[in-house]
């Protein structure tokens, strides 16, 4: 079961991307001004993130912690998360304001697989 989980987790947890237009946000300082002091959630899988201005991913899934370090590096959202004991490979993801209160993030730098997240 944990297995299968890890796979969901190699990108924050894969979702269905919707057509529905969404913003790149390649400024840190915006990235920091709508994540700030919010949870990132996705309820499905009981996900919660906190990501620190000093670069700390704190959360849990399904009960189990999460923790890990991010930065921003050229438009891109980088982290670095452990799952529980379970390390999650280093991945730069492009964020996307889906709307006022909703973050898309597609690893491998746009290319690959996407989450979209809900700040509460």
């Amino acid at each position: 079961m944990r297995r299968l989980i890890l796979a969901l987790l190699l990108c924050f947890l894969p979702s269905l991307t919707h057509a529905e237009p969404a913003g790149a946000i390649r400024d840190k300082d915006e990235f920091l001004a709508l994540v700030q002091g919010k949870e990132l959630r996705i309820g499905i899988y009981n996900l919660s993130l906190k990501l620190s201005p000093e670069g700390r991913i704190t959360g849990s899934a399904l009960g189990w912690g999460i923790s890990g370090t991010w930065s921003w590096q050229d438009g891109y959202f980088c982290r670095d998360i452990d799952w529980s004991g379970y390390a999650i490979p280093y991945n730069c993801q492009l964020v996307e304001a889906v709307d006022a209160s909703r973050l898309r993030f597609t690893s491998d730098k746009g290319q690959g697989q996407a989450a979209s997240f809900r700040l509460r």
